[in-house]
């Protein structure tokens, strides 16, 4: 079914999907090409997804939430919400700074990481 022929408020909520799916793609630091691979369709299936071109069957909706570790209910958060949250490009690296800046177990390298980022923004760094 083309997106033309959708009631305004199905194509609302598949658009509303598809950039929920490609928020939690990129904040976990997946390419397309990856995802694809991931659930086993490929990448121009997920470029149609995301941008609301193609309708997310509930199947497919249940392997994409598993394969980005989300619950279903993540994809239809903010529903309705005209201010929803979506991942526009010069956010990708403040996402992917965050991803990594998680993963760093050691504590000291983390506040060493944050110093820097401070000096690097030109704010203060406090005193220990």
């Amino acid at each position: 079914m083309s997106k033309s022929r959708r009631s305004p408020s199905s194509g609302r909520i598949d658009d509303h999907i598809g950039a929920r799916i490609r928020e939690r793609r990129i904040s976990l630091g997946l390419t397309m090409q990856d995802f694809a691979k991931t659930i086993g369709i490929t990448h121009q299936q997920i470029y149609k997804y995301e941008l609301g071109i193609n309708r997310v069957s509930a199947g497919r909706l249940l392997e994409i939430a598993r394969a980005l570790d989300a619950p279903i209910t993540y994809f239809y958060e903010s529903i309705g919400d005209e201010k929803a949250p979506t991942v526009m490009p010069h956010q990708r690296p403040q996402l992917e700074i965050a991803r990594n800046f998680a993963a760093i177990q050691n504590e000291k390298h983390q506040e060493v990481l944050s110093q820097v980022a401070r000096v690097l923004a030109g704010r203060s760094v406090p005193e220990p």
